[in-house]
């Protein structure tokens, strides 16, 4: 019979519960042995079977719960559709040139805010470290630094014919694989050289040459993916208050400014285009530049609207936080650059619903024609999937002759050569890394993390430890936009389990008018009844709930419990998933913790919030009760979060909980942290100040981990809530924390 490994604790005083009126002195040692330690031996030994389950996960049998998986991500649209309707009346007043300003300056500030600002400008250190010659054009292999260590690997395509200086395209990349190798970025980088322009392409944070988060070992990507590699790097960003675009918008500034250094290249007449992701950072650099005449985005403008109605949101860098809560959508990246010349470039069958292209144009058409300015705006359509196909190609290189040159004529593609990866390289090994080193995202933002003071001083009394308590709640509320719950939450009962020696309600309660939390009360016969626990669980309310398992000791020894499934877990977490087994494995419930965060409320908010609707039903069913919280995975920071915002908590017991926000940005790879993500969160707390904010109410963690989940040393743990301890000790309850 195997033991779970447990970190060694020390258990619950008599001291520490003196005046709680909770455990017994018997009981503080049972609860050493089954809880705090871990030794749950009956639970590992007797599986629930699994009709026992069914019975306990009992509402998605109930007809007017069938759709419960739906439940979060359809809350989640009403919510978005209700912002997106107020931008629309908001949209409908660009009538003029002023009002039109006013929205650009608004877009514009909303995009700095979203990624954390922009760095300051640093040397490029450019320098070109080979060239291949073709017919009518070369090509030069250039390395320089968007900031300093950080190396950019880029291909600049020069024309042989015509006199400079010549008009100029930027061409950020999408995800394709190979990076700026991709022979379609080839194509149409030769293309242009050979019709008379200056054309410079890089490899993308993640892609190519960069690969931030690299096997060393097997000489490869250590996540396979790029958008994995992406979010991965985002995640750790957000903590900070940054987004990802941070660096990939940077990345193309100081390309346009490599690209304006030559002296081949007319500085007034510089176009972007790309696709996929390139078509991203087309709309982004489009809406911050000046510099930047015209621009054609590919195969990603659409509508949030329609966006989350199917794929849902893309990887980190494609989502700017907290977009809808701003009331801003796809058609502003466009509103920001009028009234120059915008193509729109798009697939009827891409992944990018075409509907959605089509609206956000219209949308934008009506705000060029009221400009005076119609004929700078412009879409075409291919019949075919997602990429930058050969008629839309062919509609890109007319446009920019029309405004770069002021002919209306047509380009042919060339037979061109198509280089490999590794003649197109500008490092040695294929891998800038290997090569040369330097700044990566991961080592950047661990900076960035390691300079933020989140002005908050330890408090040393009780007087201060007040100050601080209200202090902490104050930006918890700020950072989570947690609404009050409800009193006293409706509630529905469906029926009663007969176990031996208490019974288990399958109750309902509303956390709020859309937001059913389906739950079990589990009620202690013929004894008398201590505490009730609400018992939060990551993994749904049924995983603890089998016969002889954790919570069946809480109910023997007098309490009632109430496990819950908070929205998104258990019977209410989504059936789908628009990314797949691996994003799941790594980010969870992505769709909706990346929605929740557009709309400015994360996911971890929502849930503690549904956590604080369980104690005010407690309070109901028992009156003058107060509870015991436990939390256990993911369930553990909404269960600290409503415990730090509910005096009514007598106690908390958090098991294998994330021990800091700062040990993510410590590490290159986490798993399935994003849906306990604050944006943020490390400008104003972390983990360490919500616990020392519930002194001197007794604590106990158990087994924190680390970013992928694995117990810390006792040696570590000990280390990082040091802090905790000391004000524990401050105030008069040494011990009390554990």
């Amino acid at each position: 019979m195997a033991e779970r490994a447990a970190w060694p604790v020390v258990q619950l005083t008599s001291n520490s519960l003196e005046g709680c009126n909770m455990l017994s002195n018997p009981q503080i040692a049972q609860l050493k042995k089954s809880c705090l330690a871990l030794v749950a031996f009956a639970a590992l030994c007797w599986p629930p079977q699994a009709a026992a389950q069914q019975e306990l996960n009992f509402a998605t049998g109930l007809t007017q719960f069938r759709d419960l998986g739906q439940v979060l991500p359809r809350y989640l649209q009403r919510q978005a559709e209700a912002l997106l309707q107020e931008r629309e009346r908001e949209i409908v007043l660009l009538q003029d040139p002023q009002s039109l300003a006013r929205r650009r300056a608004y877009v514009k500030q909303a995009i700095l805010e979203a990624i954390g600002g922009l760095p300051e400008r640093t040397p490029l250190n450019a320098r070109v470290v080979g060239v291949i010659d073709q017919p009518g054009y070369r090509i030069e292999k250039v390395i320089f630094e968007s900031l300093p260590g950080f190396y950019v690997t880029a291909n600049l395509y020069l024309p042989k014919q015509g006199q400079p200086p010549y008009p100029a395209v930027l061409y950020p990349l999408g995800h394709e694989p190979g990076g700026k190798s991709y022979e379609v970025w080839q194509r149409m980088l030769a293309t242009l050289a050979t019709h008379g322009y200056v054309a410079l392409t890089w490899d993308p944070v993640g892609q190519g040459e960069r690969v931030q988060i690299w096997d060393n070992d097997l000489e490869q990507p250590k996540l396979g993916s790029s958008t994995v590699e992406h979010t991965m790097l985002g995640v750790s960003c957000l903590l900070v208050g940054d987004n990802l675009a941070r660096y990939t918008i940077w990345d193309g500034i100081r390309a346009l400014d490599y690209l304006l250094s030559r002296p081949e290249v007319d500085p007034k007449r510089i176009a972007c285009t790309g696709n996929s992701g390139g078509g991203t950072q087309t709309a982004y650099l489009a809406a911050l530049e000046d510099r930047i005449a015209v621009a054609a985005p590919s195969c990603y403008l659409t509508s949030w609207r329609w966006l989350l109605r199917t794929i849902g949101p893309q990887d980190a860098e494609q989502v700017l936080l907290p977009w809808l809560a701003r009331k801003l959508d796809h058609g502003d990246f466009i509103f920001s650059f009028a009234p120059r010349p915008y193509l729109v470039l798009a697939a009827i069958r891409d992944f990018f619903a075409i509907s959605g292209t089509r609206r956000t144009y219209e949308e934008a058409r009506r705000v060029y024609q009221a400009l005076g300015a119609k004929d700078r705006l412009a879409m075409a359509e291919v019949d075919a999937g997602h990429g930058y196909h050969q008629p839309n190609r062919l509609v890109a290189y007319r446009w920019l002759n029309r405004w770069l040159r002021q002919r209306d004529e047509d380009m042919q593609e060339p037979d061109i050569t198509i280089f490999d990866f590794d003649e197109l390289a500008c490092t040695p090994t294929g891998q800038v890394v290997t090569s040369l080193g330097g700044e990566t995202v991961f080592t950047l933002n661990r900076s960035r993390a390691q300079a933020l003071n989140p002005q908050l001083t330890w408090p040393r009394s009780v007087d201060e430890l007040t100050s601080f308590r209200q202090e902490i709640r104050r930006r918890v509320r700020q950072l989570l936009s947690i609404d009050p719950a409800a009193a006293t939450p409706t509630v529905e009962g469906y029926g009663v389990i007969e176990r031996d020696g208490y019974t288990i309600e399958k109750i309902v309660y509303w956390s709020e008018a859309d937001i059913p939390i389906p739950s079990l009360l589990f009620l202690p016969r013929n004894q008398t009844r201590r505490q009730p626990v609400l018992w939060v669980d990551g993994r749904g309310k049924a995983a603890a709930a089998s016969p002889n398992g954790d919570i069946e000791w809480w109910v023997r020894h007098g309490h009632p419990v109430l496990a819950v499934d908070l929205r998104g877990w258990g019977e209410t977490r989504p059936q789908t998933s628009t990314k797949g087994n691996v994003w799941n494995d790594y980010f969870g419930d992505y769709d909706s913790a990346m929605t929740c965060l557009l709309l400015a409320k994360p996911l971890v908010g929502m849930r503690a919030r549904d956590a604080i609707a369980g104690l005010n039903f407690l309070e109901s069913r028992f009156a003058g009760a107060r509870p015991i919280v436990i939390g256990w995975g993911a369930g553990t920071l909404p269960a600290l979060y409503a415990a730090a915002l509910d005096d009514r908590a007598v106690a908390i017991v958090l098991e294998q909980m994330l021990a800091s926000y700062r040990s993510v940005v410590e590490q290159p790879v986490h798993r399935r942290v994003l849906e306990s993500v604050v944006p943020g969160v490390l400008r104003s707390f972390d983990v360490q100040h919500l616990l020392a904010s519930l002194a001197p109410r007794p604590i106990l963690v158990v087994n924190p981990v680390d970013p992928l989940g694995n117990p810390l040393p006792l040696s570590r743990a000990v280390e990082i809530y040091q802090s905790v301890s000391d004000v524990y000790r401050a105030s008069g309850a040494a011990g009390q924390f554990q």
